[in-house]
Parts: structure tokens; C-alpha cells; sequence
């Protein structure tokens, strides 16, 4: 394995994917009141999109666009996000880019653009819905939808999407995983009240579908075929900004335990599901004590983990191949790192 330092980004926290001018490129993103960078698929600086306001929890592009993407504004902490709302970059001709709110959504943490039935839906989770003081929870988060207008330059702060909400009542509404299976893309959302997958309409005119996975308290989570046997795993963190990861496998119809990382992770944050060196890998990091990253492995024998990085504290991680290579990006906030780490056959 080879690591290499991309840049040093106070409190750097969101990692997304961009194709820009027919290239791939990556965003990273600050927590706080830091800037916006884009860089290129080598990891090497190309320029600053937004110098702040930060608070940018989630980055996703605009489906089919050339470098336009959404991202959340304004959501500091979950004492600090009154004033978080869902923001448009677009880039010009001349290389620099205008930034406009589409929404004001209080507490919005983690969204997403979802595509089906041709197409596509904004998918937004509040990680609570009211706040009055520090550490006050007893206004649970909630999740909502919006069809995506194929033009969106009449959206403004004074023009807003409009929002629906599909499910109330999601204390601690924190964790967020696109799944793509047999072509078809799903929401997974974790709360206190356990793991949720969400279906988009295959029409139109229908209704969004919920189904619950697990109910207990989680704060994120992947659906990931990490021991290739054809049907996909439940990994968990729990629960909120907890200290366990777990893997679940679904057994007559429900899913079971059948493997715990066996320290206590503090703080767990980070996680990633995919291949990297042609093993499938679910990588997660967490920000207290060890502030460790690291993956879950099937060896053939059982599960097991293998240790990536030690005291780096991963916010966010985001796993990629490209001109031949595995890579993973991992924002190590608690050092202030944007860091790239390589890894080469035999690594897992």
C-alpha cells in the first residue's frame, strides 16, 4: 500500500466523485467554515469551488451534467445546523464557478439524487427537525423527496423546490448509503429507530416504498456482497457515532449477527463498501481514541479486518479505480488530511 497527502484541509470532511470537461475528477469538502477543492483523478489540486461557507455534509453531480453537482451548506454540527440548506454549483467557460440555494432545509445532513422510472428524485434526510439547545433531540429528523426538474436555473432561494415528505419520526436520522442492485438504485437510511431501505416509484405516479431491515439503533450502514456468495451483507455502525461495527447476514428471511469488529471503535464515521485490489472490502474509520481506518475482509474462512491507517480519525472515505489503480480517499478530519492511499494485489 501507498499513501500519499492530496492537501491539508481544516476539519475536512465530504468526498464525491465529478466528471468534469470529460474527466474524472473528485470534491472534497470542509465540515466547518472552509473551502470546497476539486481535484483531479491523480489527486492533484485543480482549483477552489467555494472558499465557504462550508458546512458541506454531502456532494452528489448532477446526473448527466459536465461538473454540476448539489451539495448541503451551512451544517456545522448537530448543535450548529439551523441554517442548513441544499446549494447548486455550476461551473462557467471561464473556469470559476456560481454557487445558488435550491432549498432551505434546517438540519439536512446527508441527501442524494436517485434516478428511476426515468426520473430523478432529490432525497434528503434532516438529521433532526427543530432544535432549541445544545444536544436537544426531541425533534426527530425526517426524510424528503422532490422530482429533480431537467432544468433547474429557475430554482432560487426565493423559487425552492418543493419538498414531500415520506417518513417522519427518525430520531438521530444520521446515516445514508446509495445501493444499486440489478440495475436499480434504493436508499438506505439509519436512525435510532434501526436501518431503513427506501424505493423510488418505477412510475410516476406511484408511491415511494419503506422497508425496515433492522430495528436496532444505528448510525450507518451498507448493503455490500463482501463474501461473494451472491446475496448482500448489512453492515452497521451503532449506534449514533457509536463504537461497533457489525456484520448482519440475512438468515430465513431476517438478519443476524454473525461478526463484530472486536475492539470498541470510538467514534465510528467513516464507511465505504467496493472492491479495492479485486477483494470486495467494506472500509470504515472512526475520529476518537485509536482514530484507526480499516477494513472488513472475507478471508474464506470467516470474517476478519485488516489495518489501513492509524491515528488519522476519518470524517468520510471513498474508495475508486482509476488508469489501472485502486485508490481510496479518505478526509482524516481530526488531523486536517485529504489523503489518497493506493493498494496493489496481496494488500487484503
Amino acid at each position: 500500500m501507498e499513501k500519499k497527502i492530496m492537501a491539508e484541509l481544516e476539519k475536512c470532511y465530504s468526498i464525491a466523485p465529478l466528471m468534469y470537461q470529460g474527466k474524472p475528477h473528485f470534491l472534497v469538502a470542509a465540515e466547518k467554515k472552509d473551502r470546497c477543492i476539486l481535484f483531479d483523478s491523480n489527486g492533484r489540486e485543480e482549483t477552489t469551488i467555494w472558499e465557504g461557507p462550508g458546512g458541506a455534509m454531502s456532494m452528489v453531480q448532477i446526473p448527466g451534467s459536465d461538473g454540476e453537482f448539489l451539495a448541503t451548506h451551512q451544517f456545522y454540527s448537530p448543535n450548529d445546523s439551523k441554517e442548513a440548506k441544499i446549494i447548486l454549483a455550476t461551473p462557467s467557460e471561464n473556469g470559476s464557478w456560481t454557487v445558488r440555494t435550491l432549498v432551505n432545509l434546517p438540519f439536512v445532513h446527508r441527501f442524494d439524487i436517485l434516478t428511476a422510472g426515468g426520473k430523478n428524485y432529490l432525497f434528503a434526510c434532516t438529521l433532526k427537525s427543530g432544535h432549541e439547545y445544545k444536544e436537544d433531540w426531541s425533534s426527530p429528523g425526517k426524510v424528503y423527496v422532490a422530482e429533480l426538474p431537467d432544468d433547474l436555473s429557475s430554482v432560487d432561494e426565493d423559487h425552492p423546490l418543493s419538498l414531500e415528505v415520506i417518513r417522519e419520526g427518525l430520531l438521530k436520522n444520521h446515516g445514508y448509503y446509495r445501493v444499486t442492485e440489478d440495475g436499480n438504485v434504493s436508499a438506505l437510511v439509519c436512525s435510532a429507530q434501526g436501518v431503513f431501505r427506501f424505493y423510488p416509484p418505477e412510475q410516476p405516479d406511484k408511491a415511494w416504498r419503506e422497508e425496515q431491515l433492522l430495528d436496532l439503533p444505528a448510525s450507518d450502514a451498507v448493503l455490500f456482497d463482501l463474501d461473494e456468495d451472491g446475496e448482500k451483507e448489512l453492515i452497521v455502525i451503532s449506534p449514533f457515532h457509536g463504537d461497533e461495527a457489525t456484520i448482519y447476514k440475512k438468515v430465513e428471511g431476517n438478519y443476524k449477527q454473525v461478526y463484530q469488529y472486536p475492539e470498541k471503535a470510538e467514534f465510528l464515521h467513516a464507511i465505504w463498501a467496493g472492491k479495492l485490489a479485486g477483494k470486495p472490502v467494506v472500509v470504515l474509520g472512526h475520529r476518537k481514541g485509536a482514530r484507526r481506518l480499516f477494513a472488513l475482509i472475507w478471508t474464506g474462512e470467516g470474517y476478519s479486518f485488516k489495518t489501513i491507517d492509524d491515528d488519522c480519525g476519518p470524517a468520510n472515505v471513498y474508495g475508486y479505480s482509476c488508469d489501472g489503480r485502486d485508490g481510496l480517499i479518505a478526509t482524516n478530519r481530526e488531523i486536517n488530511q485529504i489523503a489518497m492511499y493506493y493498494f496493489e494485489n496481496g494488500d487484503f
